[in-house]
């Protein structure tokens, strides 16, 4: 995931707004309690999200890949008054961290996490929300817009996360690459979707922004 020559990169996140004080203690204990931390959002990213959505100032927020919360609280933080985000993972193990961290940012009120299949709790939701992001298992980013965009309202914006997949979405596929074909063809589904416009941003490992026309 690193496109930026180093220095290039420091000097991007020294020209960023910090995160906050929990979100730079949830970093760091992703990093020494949790498989994979790259999967979380980072700073800049996190700094990225929470300003598309100040910008929006959405109602609704739906997350598809929790993770340990990071980008839920990012999101988090441009939520209308009244707002509300929901979270889903199928990672129960992570739950118990989640919790904690939400409540340490002072959203207990606002973000509420349910664990289970997002491809099965999806289609029991009531679609009106104003913002979704997307970061869960590749092989069904195009299953999740599926399910998404027919009933999402007009105006609202979904963002993508990896659709770069450090550079691997440029190279030939491997075999049984699944990950990266699975990439591949979303960010084609979306490019050839007239029902939306979208830019693709070289954010960290690739944000795809999605605008429902």
């Amino acid at each position: 995931m690193e496109f930026l020559k180093q220095e290039l990169e420091d000097y991007v996140n020294a020209h960023t707004s910090n995160e906050s004080d929990t979100l730079a203690e949830l970093n760091r204990q992703t990093h020494i309690k949790v498989l994979q931390p790259r999967m979380l959002s980072g700073h800049l990213q996190g700094r990225t999200l929470s300003m598309f959505s100040k910008m929006i100032r959405p109602k609704r927020i739906l997350e598809i890949g929790t993770y340990t919360g990071y980008s839920a609280i990012c999101l988090a933080e441009g939520l209308d008054e009244d707002g509300m985000l929901l979270t889903l993972d199928v990672n129960y193990e992570l739950e118990d961290m989640v919790n904690e961290y939400i409540n340490k940012a002072g959203y207990s009120n606002k973000i509420k996490m349910i664990v289970g299949d997002a491809m099965e709790i999806v289609p029991t939701l009531d679609l009106d929300f104003d913002l979704v992001f997307i970061d869960a298992d590749k092989t069904n980013y195009s299953n999740y817009y599926d399910l998404l965009i027919k009933d999402l309202p007009s105006g609202s914006i979904i963002i993508a996360d990896n659709v770069l997949w450090s550079g691997k979405v440029i190279a030939p596929t491997k075999k049984n690459d699944k990950d990266t074909e699975a990439l591949k063809i979303f960010n084609q589904k979306i490019q050839d979707d007239p029902r939306v416009e979208n830019v693709l941003m070289p954010i960290r490992d690739g944000l795809m922004v999605i605008r429902k026309k």
